[in-house]
């Protein structure tokens, strides 16, 4: 068994013997970037990139979904390799960003935190219920059923499934996570710091099962929960985060409306998510339990997403700026962008990059 979390820092926590060849910290790998920041002191490495894109190409994908090559903190970036066609790796989407508020409203409903973790503890918990079992071909595959499938492994309950909603303003915690990066915590444990009063008393502090410092989501961000089994996908956790940050990358490069620029989002050395003019507009972080992920990704789309970070250190990441994609937009002349609309990007992105077609499916209650 392996559990391993990794939230905004580079930290890994590994709660199990694993095999080097399973996972290893200093693994590293090629990386076909489908589009990638601006690092120019980053080397690219054209010889893998040639192999692997001419492999994807003799299968009929098309060349335009590989662009350039670049190295990667935690190791790199790969396109997948498979056989299969997208149609062939069907996920479920579970989309609350399309749900209202209300009839007549036109905003997205807030999903609380604690309900969003029990969607993914049940769907987890399903998963972990497909491993147990065996069908004539052997393992049970992690995609939604197909029409080859006997009766009963068909009734097996949720498979590979990414969530995407707003949450309810909430602080969250990893399980090791220095309370003094929540301002109004740090105030009340008696610190003196001229910041404290920035605080934002009224919002929910929660501590989670994860690694890593303070976060924040709330209203006018996108947060994205895939629980993936990655044994589908490739089971290397460098990999696995390198492509959610790389689906973002390529999300925002398609929000710009004017034909002269692109919006464009980048890596940086030694920090997991993705920024933009040296602003934090994405945080990236998972758990991992036998290959299957938890957690994900959060993304500042609007300007409200940004009021309640003043109140903490996002991610202990001292003297660091946080935006949002709307205040890029709007400085570069395009229309702003709403979560709603930069779901459909992020769809369009998530399916692009781990290969898989995502099929809408009932929302859980």
């Amino acid at each position: 068994m392996i559990d391993i979390i990794l939230i905004c820092s580079v930290a890994v926590l590994v709660y199990a013997t694993v095999s080097s060849h399973a996972f290893s910290p200093t693994t590293q790998a090629g990386d076909d970037s489908l589009f990638v920041s601006r690092r120019r002191k980053w080397k690219w490495n054209r010889q893998r990139s040639s192999a692997s894109v001419s492999r994807l190409l003799e299968r009929g994908f098309s060349s335009t979904i590989t662009r350039m090559i670049s190295e990667q903190q935690l190791g790199t970036f790969e396109i997948i390799d498979t056989k299969e066609s997208p149609s062939e790796r069907k996920v479920a989407l579970l989309d609350y960003t399309t749900k209202k508020a209300s009839p007549s409203s036109s905003s997205s409903s807030l999903i609380d935190f604690d309900t969003a973790w029990g969607y993914q503890r049940q769907i987890l918990d399903e998963q972990m219920k497909r491993l147990s079992l065996v069908c004539d071909h052997g393992s049970i595959s992690s995609f939604l059923p197909t029409i080859d499938e006997n009766d009963e492994t068909k009734r097996i309950g949720h498979r590979d499934t990414i969530i995407m909603l707003q949450h309810h303003p909430v602080y969250t915690l990893g399980t090791g996570s220095d309370e003094n990066f929540v301002k109004s915590l740090a105030s009340s444990n008696h610190r003196s710091d001229h910041r404290t009063h920035d605080t934002a008393p009224s919002v929910p502090v929660i501590r989670m099962d994860r690694g890593g410092e303070v976060t924040y989501h709330g209203p006018g961000q996108i947060t994205v929960y895939p629980v993936l089994d990655l044994r589908s996908y490739r089971q290397d956790i460098h990999w696995y985060m390198r492509a959610l940050e790389e689906a973002i990358i390529l999300a925002i490069s398609k929000c710009a409306t004017s034909n002269s620029k692109t919006l464009r989002a980048e890596r940086e050395d030694g920090v997991t998510g993705v920024w933009i003019d040296n602003h934090k507009v994405a945080a990236v972080g998972i758990k991992c339990r036998r290959w299957i992920t938890q957690h994900g990704l959060a993304v500042n789309v609007e300007e409200s997403s940004l009021s309640n970070f003043e109140g903490i250190v996002p991610c202990g990441l001292e003297g660091r700026k946080v935006g949002c994609l709307n205040q890029f937009l709007v400085e570069q002349g395009d229309a702003p962008i709403t979560v709603r609309d930069f779901a459909v990007l992020m769809k369009e992105s998530l399916e692009q990059v781990f290969r898989i077609e995502l099929i809408n499916q009932p929302l859980m209650h």
